[in-house]
């Protein structure tokens, strides 16, 4: 499942806009970009932009980079197949829709009811296949093996790293080049697609929970390795390791790694919903919460723009 290094490239992100939004328009959205002065969230720097990516469809930036893959070959009349927390699988069971064709989705158990929910609804066949994702990836394997199935990876693919970098290109052209984009890892695929659009354009900060620590561990060892992940955000950033693709571009075009306790990313979700009236999941919290906790400290005058990854979230647990 693993794609060889420098596999994605800029070039191949333009070549997603292009299939995603002039080949098959009426799908993907482009997403707003609301641009706050540094003092309304009490911080020293210029302007934070929010890429509101919640409000894409199926809730999260997964939908482009799951409607890309979907759209690079031919589908199989066994439909498509993929292990996912979630988000992953409720773009692609949406994708799937879009197109016509069967989808079967492997989760986790940590799988919020809310999420499965939304799977059942987009006509997706919901299957639980174990305790957490690399379970649920494992079983998803096997099943493919058996069906002949489009098998769909959530984050280490080609096709769906380059969907997910044309937020990269998107922001550029709404606004231009920020100073710093801060971004949640999990698998990895979404820093991927903003590393290999910006490239060295702008800075590209990794953010992690300090309970699923995939980028953090590798860079410690290395290599990629597997972590024990959990916390609050484990159903969306809950990857065992660090993705090939993920792995090689961020060694080129990431520089900074950061952590963040489970405390202040829920400090951040509520914060937005608040504040902003923004319901998002925690892993589209972890960027405010970098910036409010301190963990990054943007200089004066800086321009730094927040991936605001999904909204994939019970809005009660928000009260």
């Amino acid at each position: 499942m693993h794609a060889t290094p420098a596999s994605v490239s800029r070039a191949d992100i333009v070549a997603a806009q292009t299939r995603l939004f002039d080949e098959f328009k009426p799908f993907v959205r482009r997403t707003p970009l609301m641009r706050l002065p540094g003092a309304a969230l009490g911080l020293p720097c210029a302007e934070v932009w929010l890429k509101l990516e919640q409000l894409q469809v199926s809730g999260s930036f997964k939908a482009r980079g799951m409607l890309n893959r979907l759209l690079a070959g031919p589908i199989p009349a066994a439909g498509v197949i993929i292990a996912s927390g979630g988000n992953a699988g409720i773009a692609c069971a949406q994708a799937a829709q879009a197109l016509d064709v069967r989808c079967e989705v492997y989760v986790p158990e940590l799988c919020p009811p809310a999420k499965q929910s939304k799977l059942a609804a987009l006509g997706a066949t919901v299957v639980v296949g174990g305790a957490f994702y690399p379970q649920a990836l494992q079983a998803c394997q096997q099943r493919q093996a058996d069906t002949g199935a489009l098998m769909v990876h959530a984050y280490d693919q080609p096709e769906v790293v380059a969907g997910a970098g044309t937020i990269a290109l998107e922001i550029e052209a709404q606004a231009g080049l920020p100073d710093a984009v801060l971004v949640s890892v999990g698998g990895g695929g979404l820093i991927a697609g903003l590393a290999a659009g910006f490239e060295s354009r702008t800075r590209v900060v990794a953010l992690e929970p300090e309970l699923a620590p995939t980028l953090h561990a590798a860079r410690r060892q290395g290599q990629p390795v597997d972590v024990e992940v959990g916390g609050i955000a484990a159903d969306s950033l809950g990857a065992k390791r660090i993705g090939a693709i993920a792995w090689d571009l961020t060694q080129r075009w990431v520089a900074q790694s950061l952590l963040l306790s489970d405390a202040s990313i829920r400090s951040a979700q509520q914060w937005m919903w608040r504040e902003m009236k923004l319901a998002v999941e925690p892993a589209a919290a972890l960027p405010l919460a970098a910036l409010q906790c301190g963990a990054y400290t943007p200089r004066s005058g800086e321009t730094v723009c927040l991936i605001v990854c999904g909204a994939n979230v019970d809005p009660a647990s928000l009260a």
